[in-house]
């Protein structure tokens, strides 16, 4: 990244960043603070629990489903609270709140979900032995299990990612599944941890990626936030993201996204089904790096095609 000196242009001394409370959460944001940090702007955090962090006894699609876990922290950037909110982009409704539509998405983590089992028991979704106990919170994790291997037990499961650890170590689940960048940001049991292909298990819109948020309005922050900015997975996360809004779904609506960016070329991997597996749709095509406009033109395209080929009866269903 490019050094700027901020306070000869007038840049903000000292930014208030907004961030969960999970240690997860403090280390995406750190990895932000330091980069603004680098760039000569200093950094205050400012610790907000959402809803998501505070009901752990219900599902997420029973509690509100999309923005259960960035609410509080947009809240936040509009009355003042804080100048900027550090999201996982995965969290992050396709629509963002008015007022708050800038920030900068940084380099993207490994976007693939991962499955864990103890000591590594079971090297992969095919190794799990029959009736197997899979742990996850995810309806799109859920319904890709169910629809590889309907013999699955797959159990609703929340927490923070320390939490789910503890409690397959301590045999509630034979594995559990999880963001693959999640695991190794917490540097959690990732030796034990085994990827699942893309194209197997198809990630979350956004996966992987942070989003630095800040308010419309606020230049100086958002000039601030401007070098944070990795251009390749911007483009990637738009078009993921463009592709979820023309599929009418969110975080209520098993879906998944993934565009992987290599030499120019693009490959898109997109899923939709029903919880129990029994219904899924999936499309992958192949493509050159084109600009913004073009590009989510091109994925607005596959979502019609799927829409019409019965995906809208599926996210009818939620």
């Amino acid at each position: 990244m490019r050094s700027f000196n901020y306070l000869q242009r007038g840049m903000p001394k000292r930014l208030k960043v907004a961030t969960r409370a999970s240690r997860l959460a403090l280390l995406q944001t750190h990895i932000v603070t330091d980069a603004l940090r680098a760039h000569g702007v200093e950094c205050e955090l400012v610790t907000i629990s959402t809803t998501g962090d505070r009901v752990q006894d219900r599902s997420l699609a029973a509690i509100g489903g999309d923005g259960v876990f960035v609410k509080e922290l947009e809240y936040a950037l509009l009355d003042g609270r804080a100048d900027v909110a550090v999201h996982s982009m995965k969290d992050v409704p396709s629509d963002l709140l008015a007022g708050a539509q800038a920030g900068a998405i940084l380099e993207r983590g490994d976007p693939r979900d991962v499955l864990l089992s103890k000591d590594r028991a079971h090297a992969g979704l095919h190794a799990l032995p029959r009736g197997a106990k899979v742990g996850t919170s995810s309806l799109r994790r859920r319904a890709q299990l169910a629809a590889a291997r309907d013999d699955l037990e797959i159990v609703d499961m929340r927490g923070n990612v320390d939490t789910r650890i503890r409690k397959l170590l301590q045999g509630e689940y034979d594995a559990i599944v999880l963001a693959y960048a999640g695991v190794l940001r917490l540097n959690a049991h990732a030796a034990a941890a085994t990827p699942l292909a893309a194209r197997e298990v198809v990630p979350a819109v956004g996966q992987g990626a942070l989003f630095a948020q800040c308010r419309t309005s606020d230049e100086e922050t958002r000039a601030a936030l401007a070098p944070l900015q990795h251009a390749p997975s911007a483009l990637a996360v738009t078009m993921e993201r463009a592709f979820l809004k023309r599929m009418g779904g969110g975080c209520l609506v098993p879906i998944g996204a993934y565009l992987e960016l290599c030499n120019g070329a693009w490959r898109f991997d997109a899923f939709v089904g029903s919880a129990d597996g029994s219904r899924v749709m999936r499309r992958s095509q192949v493509g050159r790096a084109v600009n913004a406009a073009e590009a989510i033109a091109v994925v607005e395209q596959i979502a019609d095609e799927m829409l019409a080929a019965g995906a809208r009866e599926i996210v009818a269903g939620f």
